[in-house]
């Protein structure tokens, strides 16, 4: 049995996955889920000794394929890195420390969030927290889109970093943003929620606000606006298909 196995889910990550993997190299195990890469991503993962395994992506979403991936390892502990992310030296060092003392827990990590070569420290990307080390045997995953992890245990903060390369071309930004939006928007109807035409107006002025003005983005200089507007269109977007999923029915709204 494996101490530590760290799991990565991908689709077409090949400008990615090598980097990310070679961030988690410390850990006895490296597993990439794939939802059906076309590209060479298995290729380069296999060539840095990641075990790779096809699974489609089903109607659970990211939740799915992160509880399938427990099925696919005996390690007493998961961490869960995304293609786009790297650990820091200092991150590696404290997770492998916690894992050899069996100091159980959840921990949650601090991310650092980077588009377009900016380290970006205020606005709609600041730095997050986000909970990613587990004991494999007392995690579960809930939901579509925004995932998280359900526990008993008591959480803890790590003292490193990682870094988040989220976006480094606007094609690649904009596939995303389509794609988190119908599935925010599916999930929202999902939970009986409607939008009207305030929803539609209202909702994403306020989002550039408080993105821009509230989390202070206009420090990150012409990123700040630039992803703050942005924020804004992302809020009006999911609205809209939320709106037109009842339209789309000929429901009422």
């Amino acid at each position: 049995m494996s101490d530590l196995a760290v799991i990565i889910l991908t689709k077409n990550e090949e400008a990615n996955i090598e980097d990310c993997i070679k961030s988690a190299l410390f850990a006895d195990e490296i597993i990439v889920i794939d939802s059906g890469s076309t590209d060479n991503t298995q290729a380069k993962a296999e060539a840095l000794g990641a075990k790779f395994v096809v699974h489609p992506m089903g109607d659970e979403g990211f939740a799915g394929q992160r509880n399938y991936a427990l099925t696919q390892t005996n390690a007493k502990w998961v961490f869960y890195l995304d293609a786009d992310e790297r650990l820091t030296n200092e991150a590696a060092d404290e997770i492998r420390e916690i894992v050899q003392s069996d100091r159980i827990g959840v921990y949650r990590i601090k991310r650092m969030n980077v588009l377009f070569g900016k380290l970006m420290k205020y606005g709609a990307h600041a730095p997050d927290w986000c909970v990613r080390l587990y004991p494999r045997d007392e995690v579960h995953w809930v939901g579509v889109v925004h995932e998280r992890g359900e526990t008993t245990l008591s959480q803890h903060d790590l003292k490193g970093v990682m870094h988040h390369h989220t976006y480094n071309e606007w094609n690649s930004y904009f596939r995303k943003l389509g794609q988190y939006t119908d599935m925010m928007a599916a999930r929202m109807h999902q939970d009986g929620k409607k939008a009207g035409m305030g929803d539609l107006t209202l909702r994403p002025i306020y989002a550039f606000i408080r993105a821009y003005i509230i989390k202070r983005g206009f420090l990150d200089g012409e990123m700040g606006i630039v992803f703050s507007l942005l924020h804004g269109y992302y809020t009006f977007l999911k609205y809209l298909k939320l709106r037109y999923f009842y339209i789309g029915k000929g429901e009422q709204q």
